[in-house]
Order: structure tokens, then sequence, then C-alpha cells
């Protein structure tokens, strides 16, 4: 059915029963097809399909100037400055973390190499997180304090459960294991925070921070994104590490996008070179042949602008029927291996925020879900919803209201001295940095959500 099962073999709970009985849906029943709730479709093998459009295209911004907002709030603390929401997209910040997921086959694929060395390459997963952000100009909504977002997906394998744990700092605490228990991802962001991938088969943990994200004319002109800084990520159970360079743009914009970096094990000797950029593809290679290529392009040698063929992605990739016919501007280096390439986005992305396939998916609200969602749950935030539905009038009104409700919160717990207390996480040092961090508490496909607050 696609929703919520607290049975990580990926079964189908008596939870996912009660749904089931909800949409007249016979969970056991694989031959049977139908449409609820517009585009989702239930399909002959029994795997839910999920939309593939928002209800209502994206709202201009054609019309509206940043800076006619930001030099009236000259003086004014950052944080408190109201940005329309016509600047937004219709997403929790919350749901956009959860498109960490959306290259899972990534994990999926470290978790099967026996390889010390080919399971690092779990970088290109780092890498592709930051990936879905190409051209997305829009910006989340900022999360309620106590808001959660959950997701599950037995047709990848993961479940997911994001909570806001803090207003001032904002910060966002997730939690995603694989329903057959291979591995455990989880971090917190604040603005940057540590993330953790535990591959419970082989005993490793890794750890890395994501670059910096810089947002370019905000002002004047095209909006645009950059990704730059140094990315270290770290195996604690052998010692390897890889450090990513997502290269800063340049004055003439030469090193857009581009990401250069390597795998080395504990004695620092470099293992293979990873090259791409994180807007397309991802390759590696053994040092030698790339310092050899890199020689003769300062000699000037005449370099062949060959491509990989066919052949060459299909066995290097077991997702290669998903992969987007595009044109890579990144120079191939004969003999690289592809670790990792973009996604397609659907044909109407741009009239829908630049989405995903993916991100399309994640507000989906379908009859008989508010039944077992928590009531904190994104999807039923209602100034989100009314935005994706077109109402944007009726978005911002609801907005502002949920904004003064969490004030007004928040002003009562201090007259009484009561401290905010996290439902589904708590403040911990991270097992494997030692720095600060939010750890998963439990409990939360129990189902017991008695005592979340009302945020709505």
């Amino acid at each position: 059915t696609g929703f919520d099962s607290d049975n990580s073999s990926g079964d189908f709970s008596e939870a996912n029963h009660k749904v089931a009985e909800m949409l007249d849906i016979d969970p056991h029943q694989s031959n049977r097809t139908g449409k609820h709730n517009g585009e989702t479709e239930i399909q002959e093998n029994g795997i839910k399909r999920h939309r593939t459009s928002l209800p209502a295209p994206m709202f201009s911004r054609s019309d509206f100037s940043v800076w006619s907002i930001l030099k009236k709030c000259i003086g004014l603390e950052l944080s408190k400055i109201t940005m329309p929401i016509v600047f937004n997209e219709p997403l929790s910040f919350l749901q956009r973390i959860t498109e960490y997921m959306e290259h899972i086959y990534l994990i999926n694929k470290a978790c099967s190499h026996a390889n010390p060395l080919e399971r690092m390459q779990v970088s290109a997963f780092a890498v592709s997180a930051v990936a879905s952000q190409w051209e997305r100009t829009g910006k989340p909504f900022n999360p309620l304090l106590g808001e959660t977002y959950e997701l599950t997906r037995e047709d990848l394998g993961f479940r997911f459960i994001a909570e806001q744990v803090s207003h001032h700092p904002p910060i966002s605490a997730f939690y995603s294991e694989g329903l057959n228990k291979d591995f455990i991802f989880h971090g917190s962001i604040y603005p940057k925070g540590t993330i953790t991938l535990e591959l419970l088969k082989h005993n490793e943990a890794y750890t890395w921070t994501n670059p910096t994200c810089c947002v370019h004319n905000v002002i004047i002109g095209k909006l645009w994104l950059e990704q730059y800084g140094m990315v270290e990520i770290v195996n604690h159970s052998t010692g390897d590490k890889c450090v990513l360079n997502f290269k800063p743009c340049g004055l003439f914009g030469k090193e857009l996008h581009k990401v250069e970096g390597y795998i080395q094990d504990k004695n620092k000797k470099k293992l293979c070179v990873i090259y791409g950029k994180w807007t397309e593809c991802l390759w590696c290679t053994d040092p030698t042949t790339y310092e050899a290529y890199k020689k003769n392009e300062k000699r000037g040698g005449e370099q062949k602008k060959s491509k990989p063929s066919e052949d060459v992605i299909k066995s290097e990739n077991d997702e290669a029927d998903d992969m987007p016919e595009v044109q890579d501007t990144v120079q191939f280096i004969p003999g690289s291996k592809l670790l990792w390439r973009i996604n397609c986005r659907p044909p109407n992305s741009s009239q829908m925020y630049n989405f995903t396939s993916f991100a399309v998916s994640l507000n989906e609200l379908e009859k008989g879900m508010e039944a077992i969602l928590a009531p904190t749950d994104c999807r039923l935030r209602p100034d989100i919803r009314n935005m994706e539905d077109g109402n944007m009038d009726l978005a911002s009104k609801e907005k502002e209201r949920l904004e003064e409700k969490q004030r007004a919160a928040r002003k009562e717990r201090a007259k009484d001295e009561v401290e905010w207390q996290t439902r589904w996480f708590h403040q911990e040092s991270n097992p494997y940095t030692g720095t600060p961090d939010w750890l998963y508490s439990g409990g939360y496909f129990d189902r017991n959500f008695s005592d979340c607050p009302d945020i709505y």
C-alpha cells in the first residue's frame, strides 16, 4: 500500500491492514489495479504508484522582488523578516531532508559490496543528497517546533522519521532505517550538523557534513545555487576516508558545479580518484590514470572527447534504466567507473518548483492517511497544503496564523517556566565523532500519538 509498516522485514503490519481496509484494498491481492485520489494507483504487482504532478502549477514569482521586501527590513534581525509565501515551495524543510533518500539504491549497492574500497564509494550518496537542490530556488517552509514527517517506501526498502527539535536555533533531526535491517541513516541539521550512515551487515559507520550552500543574485538577476567547500567522509571502522572538494564557481564559471576528490586508506595512500559534477554525475578512476590524464592536459595534449558507452554505464550501474538521457558536460576519462548519475525530472518540473519525481510525491495525502499519521505531520499543515493546491491567499493567512500560534505557545511556556520537551529525539553525543547530535529515541512507529503537541 505504500503506507508505514512497523515490520522491518517489509511484510505488511497490522497498521497496513488497517489502512488497506480504509482504502478497500486487499494487501495480499497482487493482481488488482485501481486509482485513488487522482493519479495514485495500485499496480498489478501490488506496489503503489505515486503521483507524478502537483495539484496546481507553480505560482509566478516574476512580479515579486526580494529586494523590495528586504529594503523595508533594514535594521531588523534577519530571523524576524517574514518573506512572502510566493518565495516558498510547498514542502517543509523536514520533507526537503527526506530527499536524501531519493538515491537510496547507492546505500543498497554499498551494503552488497564485500570490498571495503567499493563500500567507501558511498561517497556518491553524500553527493547525490545535494543534487536535488539544483535549480531549486524556492525556500522550504520553516518547520514549526514539534513538527514531524514520516515516510515509508516499501518499494525502496526504507522508513524515515524527522522532527523539528529546536526553533532557536532551528534544528531538524532525522532517522531512517532499512526495512531489511541492513542500514541506519541519521543526523541533525543546524545548519550543517553531522550525518551518519551505518552499514549493519559490515559493522561500519560513515560520518560527514554537507558542503556550504550559497544562493546567488538575491537582490537582482536570476537566482542560482552553488555548493562549495570540503566534505570528508570517514569510515570509522577501517580508517579509510573520502575527501571531496566542491569547487567554488570562480570568476568565469570554469569550476561551476565541479566535484573532485579521492579515497585514501588509514595510511593516507590514495586508492582512487573521484571526479564529476554534483548536478550531473560522478566517476572514479585509479590515481595513476587520473594524474597521467591531468599532466597531458596541462601540456596541452590532445584530449579525446570520449564518452562512456552504453555498455559501460549499464555494466557499472544497476540502475541504468532509471538514468536520464542527458548531455554530460563532465570530461570522461577512459577507464573510469560510473558511481552515480542524477535522476530524471518530470517533463513539467519547471512548473512544479523544479521538483524531482521523488519530491513531487512527498506531500501526497491519500484517503485514510490522516487516521494513522501523527497530528504533527507536515502533510497536515494547512499553509503548505493550501499552497500546493494553488490557494496562495489562504496559504499566506494560514502561515501567519501558525507562526502566531507558535509565538503564543512559546510565551506561555516562558510564563510557566516550562521547557519544551522533544518527542522522538533526544540530545546526546554522536557515538562516532563525539560531537553534539540528536539521536532517535524510538517508538514512533508504535503509533502512540496521544501526547503529541497541538501545533496546527
